[in-house]
């Protein structure tokens, strides 16, 4: 079988972007004029290389999370112009355009396009390709808008929500609530699963549990329990027993015998006197609509002398018929007292009436929450197991934009370098190979970028690592392990092998497991210490080398 009908077939296997929306029009008005001209010079298939990075880590640190990549791969194994966008273009591009070029479009796609890329869900730095991209310049060309769409907000994202889980900390559930928030229904969807990616548990949107398989949670609103007004709205009153069917008791009146003895108990005597019947019949109706999965919430009315009396009484019934209660949601007010003050009382009631684990209810807090709460609430004392997280985390509110580049670096062969006055956008020449250098105690060094024919680096080499562009800063490194970063993930025509997409819970399980090999102070939320970013010996040299072949030499008078 030929490279080709290989290549249909991978492409086959592949379903679509997520979003049916993200198509070969999904793109600037540019990409296809400059195609024309491309075509119309009789350079459009011509052999190019393009790399895509950015230049600088979001929300002040010094990683990002890689995101996107999937995405990628699935548009431009479906991408195939149809026949409509074909006429579309014939009518937006001038009248003056061949008809040659649009018969052109009718026979493109991206059979000899090579991806390589890094896993997604890797710890990546700047200048550091995420993707190096091969193939006949018009259509690369072409692929630049929607790649940058697909991989800056999914980068974005996902290092957001690393950020509030090296905050939480391992132990805390984060759970994605921004739907609501989210701009739009594909922010929506995208946010969930990079969120996901990058370290969260769970998420409230059913679309994103449905098409990706990411756990769900969610409760009820401040409009359910505002919805009652007293417990005899409650028409069916039974309850099953949860180990016999068969065998149901009188909840309604369980509930209110249960809250009668919290009142009369000796250890919460002042906690409250009297609680919000209301709230008590929301939290009784939904315990017998969900008796397995009851979690309140509790903040409607008042949090200690209603809500969490209210939501015990309910538990401590679903218990006596052999369920458990999953615990709160703290929604306003002060969530390290409030939530100190609710683990207090359900400690209480453990040892009042003797309910093993009563005290390690979970207790949940949400209300505009991000990674400053989170921090501020690790330096003092909060009883919180798990955050609700939605506006500040989806709408990455601290900083709108990764600002990832799509940069020609090579054309049939030759390299090709982007200058500046400003040193940070000048380009890093040639097709490169990338490579991750680690250290005696198992964290990562430097990752270095080399000519792609230069021999790779070697454990126990000794091996000069340059700064691009500021000869002062270089030094020697003797790796204890060297890591490939840029893998094969379309070959094209190449015949290579093509790298497997992981799953999305193997992209979660990678970007944890890079974090934890980092070194504490390149991850800390205050002054990390930048990760080091360099070239090989060779690399700088050239770089500099085509740098003043490029430039244009003043001249003064």
């Amino acid at each position: 079988m030929d490279v080709n009908r290989v290549t249909a077939k991978r492409m086959e296997k592949l379903d679509g972007p997520t979003n049916p929306i993200v198509s070969p029009l999904l793109t600037d008005l540019y990409q296809f004029t400059m195609a024309y001209a491309y075509w119309k010079a009789g350079k459009h298939l011509e052999r190019a290389v393009f790399d895509l990075f950015f230049r600088k880590n979001p929300f002040g640190g010094e990683y990002t999370i890689f995101a996107g990549l999937e995405e990628c791969i699935r548009f431009i194994a479906n991408f195939r112009l149809e026949e409509e966008e074909i006429a579309f273009l014939r009518s937006v591009l001038p009248s003056t355009c061949d008809a040659g070029f649009f018969d052109y479009l009718e026979g493109v796609d991206c059979s000899d396009v090579e991806v390589y890329a890094i896993p997604e869900g890797s710890a990546v730095f700047p200048k550091i390709p995420l993707l190096r991209v091969e193939g006949p310049v018009a259509v690369v060309q072409i692929l630049e808008t929607p790649f940058l769409n697909l991989i800056n907000y999914g980068s974005l994202v996902a290092t957001n929500a690393a950020r509030h889980r090296m905050v939480a900390g391992k132990s805390k559930g984060l759970l994605e609530f921004g739907l609501r928030r989210a701009q739009g229904p594909d922010g929506g969807i995208s946010a969930s699963k990079y969120c996901y990616i990058g370290g969260f548990d769970a998420t409230s949107n059913i679309a994103a549990g449905k098409k990706f398989g990411i756990p769900l949670r969610g409760t009820h609103s401040h409009a359910f329990v505002s919805s009652f007004t007293s417990p005899d709205e409650i028409i069916d009153k039974v309850l099953p027993r949860c180990d016999n069917p068969d065998s149901s008791e009188d909840f309604v009146s369980l509930v209110q015998s249960w809250l009668c003895k919290l009142q009369a108990a000796d250890s919460l005597r002042g906690t409250f006197r009297e609680t919000n019947l209301s709230e008590l019949a929301a939290f009784t109706s939904y315990a017998l609509a969900l008796p397995s999965s009851f979690l309140a919430l509790v903040d409607t009315y008042d949090v200690v002398r209603s809500g969490v009396p209210n939501f015990c009484a309910v538990a401590l019934a679903l218990n006596d018929l052999g369920y458990k209660a999953n615990g709160i949601r703290l929604d306003s007010g002060d969530l390290a007292y409030l939530s100190i003050q609710a683990r207090k009382f359900f400690c209480a009631v453990e040892t009042e009436f003797g309910v093993s684990g009563f005290g390690d209810m979970k207790i949940t807090a949400s209300n505009d929450i991000n990674e400053e709460t989170l921090d501020a609430l690790n330096k003092q004392a909060h009883e919180v197991d798990a955050f609700g997280i939605g506006t500040h985390l989806v709408t990455c509110y601290a900083q709108p934009a990764l600002g990832c580049v799509f940069k020609l670096v090579e054309i049939n062969n030759q390299p090709r370098i982007k200058l500046s006055e400003d040193i940070s956008k000048v380009s890093i020449p040639c097709k490169k190979q990338c490579y991750r250098l680690y250290g005696r105690e198992g964290y990562p060094l430097v990752d270095i970028m080399t000519a792609e024919k230069e021999a790779p680096p070697k454990v126990g080499e000794r091996i000069l690592c340059r700064h691009p562009f500021n000869e002062s800063k270089r030094a020697y490194v003797v790796p204890q392990r060297v890591e490939e970063l840029l893998k094969c993930y379309w070959p094209g025509k190449s015949g290579k092998q093509r790298e497997e997409l992981p799953t999305l819970s193997e992209s979660r399980k990678r970007c944890m497991e890079q974090l934890d090999q980092m070194r504490p102070d390149h991850l800390r939320r205050l002054n990390p210490t930048p990760y080091k970013v360099s070239v090989s010996a060779e690399l700088y040299d050239f770089i500099h080398f085509l740098w003043l072949n490029e430039a244009p030499v003043g001249e003064l008078q």
